[in-house]
């Protein structure tokens, strides 16, 4: 895939998402101009930041969020990763819209798209894009699923090194193509998680 034209890759990928994540799909029509892969060392100040994410999210959500957690790469200590904040937050009902939507716009995060396992935020074009947020169901896989890569990594160091190492390696080749950085890393994840399902299985791990 990575060897197509911009156009012919993001058609594609659009479609593969279709498949992954059925349902509605895009929610918005405004897009952002194409931005580079930029990959910076692991900052310790990411946690702060997601803590400041954390209460201003809470005090605009109230009883409808059931837990909050910062995930994806700024998560995980001695990452390197594209300075942005990941937020995960899992909800009684996901389809039930109305007990979060308006809360997350007025805090500055407008519904992006949406599908059957997760709907997703972010600023918009006109705002950087410091954060993403991610709503989904309390106890669904995709919950699960996103906590458990972040585990493994933060307690595998030699995974960690080698994602790392292969993020950096991407940013490079794939700078100015988003999508393309993006396919080119499936199967390292797809191999890390099923790993994860193993160290999991043996360790009796449980998110917390």
């Amino acid at each position: 895939m990575s060897d197509l034209p911009r156009e012919d890759r993001a058609r594609m990928a659009a479609q593969v998402w279709a498949v992954q994540f059925p349902g509605p799909g895009v929610a918005t029509s405004w897009t952002r101009s194409a931005e580079p892969v930029v990959m910076v060392p692991y900052d310790p100040t990411w946690s702060t930041a997601y803590a400041d994410w954390e209460q201003r999210l809470r005090q605009a959500l109230g009883p409808a969020t059931q837990r909050l957690d910062h995930v994806g790469s700024t998560s995980v200590p001695g990452l390197g990763a594209k300075p942005v904040i990941d937020n995960q937050i899992s909800v009684p009902e996901l389809e039930d819209e109305a007990m979060y939507e308006g809360q997350l716009a007025s805090v500055g995060l407008p519904l992006r798209t949406r599908d059957s396992l997760h709907r997703f935020f972010c600023p918009p074009p006109t705002s950087p894009r410091t954060v993403h947020l991610h709503v989904c169901q309390t106890g669904s896989n995709w919950e699960r699923e996103h906590l458990l890569f972040r585990d493994y990594l933060r307690t595998h160091p030699e995974v960690r090194q080698g994602y790392r190492t292969l993020k950096q390696k991407l940013a490079t080749i794939w700078r100015e193509d988003r999508p393309a950085d993006t396919d080119a890393k499936t199967t390292f994840i797809l191999d890390a998680a099923r790993d994860a399902e193993v160290w999991a299985a043996a360790t009796g791990w449980q998110s917390a």
